[in-house]
């Protein structure tokens, strides 16, 4: 009896999925199925949880931490330093216990944390919408003044640390991604930061055109996004370690802070150093919003990642004390 097309199209389309979960990396990490694969439940300041529903990959608020309805201190953090919170927010509630269980953060790029705030702190996450109004936005030197100068914060700028940009790569760096220059290879698949979210682009397209010339820019930004080689995140502190990891992805340039900690974390996760003559700083800077609901808690948390105690929190990550007289305003 003759297969008909139809049974012979189904044949066809198990095979060709029997075929790509086959090529799917295997990680022995068994964490790596849950997406991101670094969570561990630290980053939740909640004391009273309730019912836990999180499905790995399916239902997951990772950029997300802590109680929304009684916050003491609401956080709108720059997503560059996610793995850095949970200590320091533990820390801080060392120094102030009043505050135990009652620090909400976020962690999301720093454009939509300014259209979060742009609409009274309301923000929808699938079929889930809260509010919290922060009371402190952290993001780059630049956008934080950008914000003051919006009457979105007030003034002064807090600048507390500063970071440098690097490549991340699969561990051992099996494409053998040199430098820069060698993203603009037609066969580099790539995880970039995007331009209209994410403020690192800057950085990035500073630091190629510094490696290659206008000519690396338009290849890794506009050539190789038209032909599908250069994928771009919403999300890249979280997306492009996952994709790289995935498969998708061989390689993305991320701030060295990131990379080191999915290293420091076990992940099979590795870095380029790039060159300081084509390296591009941030400075990290926070400020009080202008319609801070609690205004000292505000103070005291910039005042604290300031501290010793903070700044040595961030140094685990690579992350350096600001110094006003010799950084680069490169925020």
């Amino acid at each position: 009896m003759t297969p008909s097309r139809k049974t012979l199209a189904r044949a066809m389309l198990s095979a060709s999925l029997a075929t790509a979960f086959a090529m799917q990396p295997a990680f022995a990490d068994p964490t790596a199925s849950i997406a991101p694969p670094w969570q561990h439940g630290d980053n939740n300041d909640a004391v009273k949880r309730g019912f836990d529903f999180t499905e790995p990959d399916a239902d997951n608020l990772a950029d997300f931490h802590g109680d929304p309805q009684h916050p003491a201190l609401a956080l709108y953090v720059g997503g560059n330093y996610f793995f850095a919170m949970a200590p320091l927010v533990s820390a801080f509630e060392k120094r102030y216990p009043e505050y135990r269980g009652h620090v909400y953060w976020e962690t999301i790029p720093p454009g939509m944390l300014v259209k979060q705030m742009e609409n009274g702190g309301t923000i929808t996450v699938s079929n889930m919408t809260w509010t919290v109004k922060p009371d402190v936005y952290l993001a780059g030197l630049k956008a934080v003044d950008k914000q003051i100068e919006r009457k979105l914060l007030k003034a002064p700028a807090v600048p507390y640390a500063t970071n440098t940009l690097t490549i991340m790569v699969a561990k051992d760096n099996p494409t053998h991604i040199a430098g820069l220059a060698d993203l603009g290879k037609p066969d580099a698949r790539l995880a970039m930061p995007n331009p209209e979210f994410e403020g690192i682009a800057r950085q990035i397209k500073a630091s190629l055109a510094q490696a290659g010339g206008d000519a690396l820019v338009q290849t890794v930004y506009t050539d190789k996004v038209k032909d599908g080689s250069t994928h771009l995140t919403h999300i890249h502190h979280r997306q492009t370690p996952l994709w790289i990891m995935q498969g998708k992805a061989q390689a993305g340039v991320t701030w060295q802070s990131e990379a080191m900690f999915q290293e420091q974390a076990g992940h099979p996760i590795s870095h380029v150093d790039i060159p300081d003559a084509d390296n591009t700083t941030a400075i990290y800077a926070g400020a009080v919003t202008a319609q801070a609901p609690h205004p000292q808690a505000a103070r005291r948390w910039l005042d604290f990642i300031r501290s010793p105690e903070g700044m040595s929190i961030f140094e685990r990550y690579g992350f350096k004390p600001y110094q006003p007289k010799t950084a680069p305003h490169a925020g």
